[in-house]
């Protein structure tokens, strides 16, 4: 019996992981919305960037308004401080809850293929590997306090002590933790729905032996029509309302 591959419609060799894969996924995307849209559009990110600046860590964030004064044009302004950054955080966020609702009815409604779930954890995978970039990134703007990562993922809180933003830190510092942790659960979805587009003996006899049934079905063509094989019962009620039929000669007259 020759196996078949099924790209679209390819069962899940098991689905429980989807069910219970729904909660870790709510218990992150609720917070991350809440944390994204506390820092919209500018709750701390100006402050720490003019903190790390304070303490040589990092470039200037005057320097837009030096360059507006001095008629330069506007540098590079990196994207661990950008507004840029602080969009896409949130626009990521709304996405996923969206995506999660998506997926809860799809997974219910049994239409959520392997194939489905490859191309969105590929995608989310992408958009979460940017943000964790974007929150940890470099800042080199300025040659004299080069900046591999932000100081408050390096060095702490306790330079925030002075300028009544702690509590403003550890946030940034829960915001980067609920995006780690949600690139990994995206990361182990989409290994997931790989490992199940990957052949699979047992589920490639089982799609072939319901390809078989199917096509052995009680089912004749006649002329390209597909007419059920039904055995309509015979009785003598029948046989006398086939000679009553015969007997009337105007029937075809008024056809």
């Amino acid at each position: 019996m020759a196996r078949t591959y099924r790209i679209l419609r390819r069962p899940w060799p098991a689905r429980a992981p989807l069910y219970w894969s729904l909660i870790p996924e709510l218990a992150g995307v609720v917070p991350m919305l809440i944390l994204f849209g506390v820092q919209h559009p500018d709750a701390f990110r100006t402050l720490f960037w003019r903190i790390g600046f304070e303490n040589k860590l990092n470039s200037n964030p005057n320097m837009i308004l030096y360059a507006y004064a001095n008629y330069e044009p506007l540098p590079p302004i990196p994207f661990v401080w950008s507004y840029k950054l602080t969009m896409y955080n949130v626009a990521i966020s709304i996405v996923s809850l969206f995506v999660l609702i998506a997926k809860m009815i799809a997974i219910i409604m049994k239409v959520y293929f392997p194939v489905i779930g490859t191309v969105v954890g590929i995608a989310q995978t992408a958009l979460f590997a940017v943000s964790i970039y974007g929150q940890a990134g470099p800042d080199y703007a300025d040659e004299r306090y080069p900046s591999p990562s932000p100081w408050y993922l390096r060095y702490g809180c306790d330079l925030a002590k002075p300028y009544d933003a702690v509590k403003s830190c550890r946030m940034a510092q829960g915001t980067f933790a609920v995006t780690v942790y949600m690139l990994a659960l995206y990361l182990a979805q989409m290994c997931f729905a790989i490992w199940a587009m990957l052949p699979n003996k047992n589920l490639d006899k089982e799609e072939t032996e319901s390809d078989d049934e199917e096509r052995h079905s009680p089912v004749q063509k006649d002329k390209g029509v597909e007419v059920e094989l039904q055995q309509v019962p015979f009785t003598p009620r029948t046989q006398a309302f086939h000679a009553l039929e015969r007997k009337l000669p105007l029937r075809d007259t008024y056809r």
